[in-house]
This record gives C-alpha cells, sequence and structure tokens, in this order.
C-alpha cells in the first residue's frame, strides 16, 4: 500500500495537476474547455460551469493539501470565472458561457448548482475567501427555494426557475424527472458546505436527503441504487450503474462520518458496504471495473471516473472492514489505472475510457465539459490522507 499511495501521489503531482495548469486561459479567463483526443486545444470552446466547478473545487483542495502557491492562483483563477456564470438577477449559475463570456446555455440544473456549492466550500476551506462562502450559501438557499418540493430535488430549470426537460441528466433512453445522480451530488455539494460552515440549515438537509436516499434510491433486495425515476419515484429503466454505486459508498459513508450521528451510520453503513461488496462480485476483475449493466447487459467500457471511484471506493471498504479482498482489489485497480488508464503521451492526462483490455478510446476528448480533474484528483488526495503518504 505504501509504494501504490506514493505512485499516486507522483501521479498528481507530476501529471495531472501540471496538465490542468496548462489549460489555464490568461487570456479569456478560466480554463480551455475542449481538448481533442489527438491532443488539440481549442480555445475557442465553450466554458461549462460543471467542469469550471470542479477545477475551483480540483485547485482549492489541492492547494489545501499542498501548499503549493500556483495551485492557489489557479483556484483564485477558477473563482473569478464562477463568479462570471452567476446568474445575478435571477439566482444560480448558467449551464455554460461561450469562450468569449456570453451565456451559450441558460439552463439553471440542480446537479450544476450543486458543484457550485462544492467548489466554493472548499476555495472558502482553502482560503478563507468569505465571498466564496456567501455565494456557496446563496445558491443553497436558491436550490432549496427552486429546485426541490416537499418530496424532493428535481433536475432542470430555465433561466428564470421555470421547470424544463432534463435532456442533461437523463439518459439510457429516458427522460427522468429526478435522478439518483442529482441527489448524491446535493448530498456531496451540502457535505462540503456544512464542513465549512457547519450551520443547522444544512445539517437539516443532509437529513431530508439521506432519508429520500433509504426510502426510495436504495435497493435493498438488489443491493443496489435505482437510477432515474419520475416525478413519483418509481423506476424508469433496470439499470445498475456501478460507478455510482462505488462512489455512493464512500461518498455517503464521508457524509455520515461529518453528521457524526452513530444511529444512523449503524443503520445505513451497513447498506453502503454491501453495495461495495456487490459492485466487487458484479463489476470488477483485474482488469478494472465496468461501467453499468442496462437491461442485463453489462458495458465493458473502463471510464476515467468510475476507475477512480472504484478505487477509492474499494479502499473505504478495506478501512471500514479490514477485509483483504479489498485491499488486494484497490492494488489491482491501481495497477490497471496506473498502466492503461493514465495516458503517457507529453501534455495528456488520463484517457477518457479504454477497452477492458485496455486499448484507449479514441473517439472521445482528453477534455470536455464532463472531462474534468475531481474523479482522479481526488482519488489521489483521498489515498494520500488515508494512507500518509
Amino acid at each position: 500500500m505504501k509504494q501504490m499511495a506514493q505512485e499516486i501521489r507522483a501521479e498528481l503531482t507530476e501529471h495531472i495537476i501540471p496538465f490542468w495548469l496548462s489549460l489555464r486561459d490568461e487570456k479569456q479567463g478560466g480554463f480551455i474547455g475542449r481538448v481533442d483526443y489527438d491532443l488539440t486545444r481549442h480555445p475557442e470552446a465553450d466554458k461549462g460551469c460543471i467542469l469550471n466547478s470542479r477545477i475551483l473545487w480540483f485547485f482549492s483542495e489541492t492547494y489545501r493539501a499542498l501548499k503549493d502557491e500556483r495551485l492557489r492562483g489557479a483556484a483564485d483563477h477558477a473563482f473569478a470565472m464562477l463568479r462570471r456564470m452567476t446568474d445575478d438577477e435571477n439566482g444560480g449559475v448558467y449551464w455554460a458561457l461561450r469562450a468569449g463570456g456570453a451565456v451559450a446555455d441558460a439552463t439553471k440544473h440542480t446537479y450544476n448548482q450543486a458543484f457550485a456549492i462544492y467548489a466554493l466550500s472548499a476555495y472558502y476551506r482553502a482560503t478563507g475567501c468569505q465571498e466564496a462562502l456567501e455565494r456557496a450559501f446563496a445558491l443553497f438557499r436558491t436550490v432549496e427555494t427552486h429546485c426541490r418540493d416537499e418530496g424532493g430535488y428535481l433536475e432542470a430549470f430555465t433561466a428564470n426557475w421555470q421547470p424544463e426537460s432534463n435532456e442533461k441528466l437523463s439518459e439510457n433512453g429516458v427522460m427522468a424527472g429526478r435522478t439518483m445522480n442529482t441527489l448524491l451530488h446535493v448530498l456531496e455539494g451540502y457535505t462540503g458546505l456544512y464542513e465549512a460552515a457547519g450551520e443547522e440549515e444544512v445539517r437539516r438537509q443532509l437529513y431530508f436527503i439521506l432519508d429520500i436516499w433509504e426510502k426510495h434510491v436504495w435497493n435493498p433486495a438488489q443491493r443496489r441504487q435505482e437510477v432515474f425515476f419520475d416525478h413519483d419515484y418509481h423506476t424508469l429503466i433496470d439499470l445498475y450503474s456501478f460507478g455510482h454505486d462505488i462512489e455512493t459508498s464512500w461518498l455517503m459513508d464521508h457524509t455520515l462520518d461529518v453528521l457524526a450521528d452513530e444511529a444512523l451510520a449503524a443503520r445505513l453503513r451497513p447498506c453502503l458496504l454491501a453495495m461495495a461488496d456487490h459492485t466487487l462480485a458484479a463489476a470488477f476483475t483485474s482488469h478494472g471495473f465496468a461501467n453499468e449493466c442496462e437491461r442485463g447487459q453489462v458495458n465493458q467500457k473502463r471510464i476515467w471516473w468510475v476507475q477512480a471511484e472504484a478505487l477509492l471506493g474499494f479502499l473505504n471498504a478495506w478501512q471500514r472492514t479490514g477485509e483483504d479482498r479489498y485491499r488486494q482489489a484497490v492494488l489491482a485497480q491501481w495497477r490497471f489505472i496506473r498502466d492503461f488508464v493514465s495516458d503517457k503521451r507529453p501534455g495528456s492526462e488520463w484517457f477518457w475510457y479504454v477497452q477492458e483490455y485496455g486499448a484507449p478510446g479514441s473517439d472521445q476528448p482528453i477534455v470536455e465539459p464532463w472531462k474534468c480533474p475531481y474523479h482522479n484528483g481526488r482519488m489521489a488526495l483521498e489515498v494520500m490522507r488515508r494512507l500518509n503518504a
């Protein structure tokens, strides 16, 4: 484990961080929004708020861990762009801006607001910037005002908060009124905000989210989460998202740590460990971690974020249980990432995906609105923290 942790630290400091620092756009602000598979950079590409929020989170957290002033400067740069992505009249953050600053997509998506909260909370913790905390709370109250009803969290809205269809987070041939993915990342954003400020109103909403998860998202018979729902939480498709299940298994566990409610943890942790155990059997081999299973058909692509979350989820399960099968899975997962997912070409980072036996997916870019340093960067930071690397 010690050697692995040292290798992962080097992957972060010598590979991931330099790549993302190199994408800083000094002319137009923010960071370059697209890099093709052939490593062609597109400064003219739209700048997505999710990508920028994840970059802000990444540089804030790496600055906290490494105290490198270059990282503080990159976080400041991303924070300045997030200001520009905010709708000061109607509240909330837009989906995307043009490279030159005009609004490219005015959609207000709950998922997007949650990531901005997560990023701003991390920036506040890294820098003490009071404006960032104020902006995080403004977005929290915007979400609670416009993005939820008494049953839970809704999905997509127009610029002035009228409901619209959820193309952005509906996949696999369904149009979802509620999604597991949005609920998970609202939980993540609110957990970050609660860590930053400890406000009771945020704590109450964490309990609200966990209650929804337990009642509607968790499927105890299948030991997995349901993914897409109608407004009344009827599941819309037989879909087993291996990546989201292993991500939830440690991310929600972290929320339980933050809340420090022993009774709640005693009830929910067995569910989270059951998810980790199930994915170990259903999705993991020595050749990485499969993507998902739709209607019984397994998608064997090894997607970058799923690989990172699998390593971290198994590390968390090993630390919770001490079971060696999880430790062995962590080591094997890192070997697969190191040897196949990490792109060794100069000027690159990780491939978007590779095939089961390591061939890279050349039909996907290296950077786009969803491809970011958040999953692999967070994996590295958590390994360093947990294993004292």
